[in-house]
């Protein structure tokens, strides 16, 4: 889905998500890091804050992931709020240095989903 989310021209994902205190420590910032870099964009996961009397324990650890793959903003397992000023500018010089886009073989594979999706309403989104 981040490929083609990136494919439609996306700089920016956002995911909401709550891993566990198994899944957190071992894949949360991994996964971030691996779909910017992959990518080459921002990616920002909103996680709940931990709660050790729920039924479910979130691990917390809001994150904002620049498109080097760079964690630029973290916060801890309790509540919190990141701020940070976006430049999207970024992403255009990580496109233009590392040109992995332009090299792709597509003649060699085609990459598809298997419903018809439409990212009109992205191209609108102003951050």
């Amino acid at each position: 889905m981040a490929r083609l989310y990136r494919n439609a021209g996306c700089e920016m994902l956002v995911y909401p998500a709550a891993f566990n205190m198994t899944t957190g420590p071992l894949h949360w910032e991994l996964l971030q890091r691996s779909r910017a870099n992959d990518n080459q964009l921002f990616v920002v996961t909103i996680s709940p804050a931990r709660d050790e009397t729920a039924d479910y324990i979130a691990w917390g650890h809001s994150m904002i992931v620049d498109p080097w793959a760079k964690v630029v903003k973290s916060a801890k397992e309790n509540e919190e709020i990141l701020v940070h000023d976006i430049d999207f500018s970024l992403v255009k010089q990580v496109r233009e240095q590392i040109p992995v886009f332009v090299q792709r073989r597509t003649d060699l594979y085609k990459l598809k989903s298997c419903k018809t999706l439409d990212f009109g309403f992205i191209k609108s989104l102003r951050f």
